[in-house]
């Protein structure tokens, strides 16, 4: 992969704390960025598509992928759960004169930035507590409690990592951290 190709812009966060509507509410803002979609090995939530939201693959394929040296950066991220983002898909988005844009986990995002430095843009949204946290979490009724658990667990860590990244966005208002959000990505694409 020739990392001179394109620009990239990451989000992250705690779950819950609002990245996929940043993310699905700046695609259609900007005709230049592309949606790259991550492979996991978790079974599919709600309504969620193969090779729409998710590449679902098993255990065994994610791992063989792996050895193949196919993904850009992959992490487990709960016991037994993997999530990474396919090198083919970048080249994908690239090919195309695209902008990639990753909604990835926290481990993920830090990997990725490493990676390309300067050519990525990665943007920490926060929830403004962890109580507001878990109720964004029970109010989308997609996991188990188990889920939910595990989740919060690992938020701590997830929120001391924020000032690794190049911009925070604190989501305790969804208009606010929109026209933030926006105003950011409108400044990076300009470079």
């Amino acid at each position: 992969m020739n990392k001179k190709n394109g620009k990239l812009v990451i989000f992250t966060a705690p779950s819950g704390a609002g990245k996929s509507t940043l993310v699905k509410y700046l695609l259609p803002q900007f005709p230049q960025l592309c949606f790259s979609i991550s492979a996991t090995s978790r079974a599919p939530r709600g309504q969620e598509e193969h090779g729409k939201d998710y590449y679902f693959l098993s255990s065994e394929e994610f791992q063989d992928r792996v050895a193949q040296n196919e993904l850009l950066e992959w992490e487990e991220v709960y016991n037994g759960t993997y999530y990474g983002s396919l090198c083919s898909e970048v080249n994908r988005i690239w090919s195309k004169g695209k902008v990639v844009v990753f909604d990835i986990d926290v481990m993920g995002a830090l990997n990725l930035k490493k990676q390309f430095g300067e050519l990525a843009l990665a943007l920490f949204v926060q929830a403004p507590s962890i109580a507001v946290l878990e109720q964004r979490l029970r109010s989308r009724a997609t996991d188990s409690e188990e889920k939910i658990q595990q989740r919060l667990a690992k938020v701590t860590i997830e929120m001391a990592r924020a000032p690794e990244f190049d911009k925070v966005v604190v989501n305790d208002d969804l208009d606010t951290a929109k026209a933030e959000a926006l105003a950011i990505l409108k400044a990076f694409l300009a470079k």
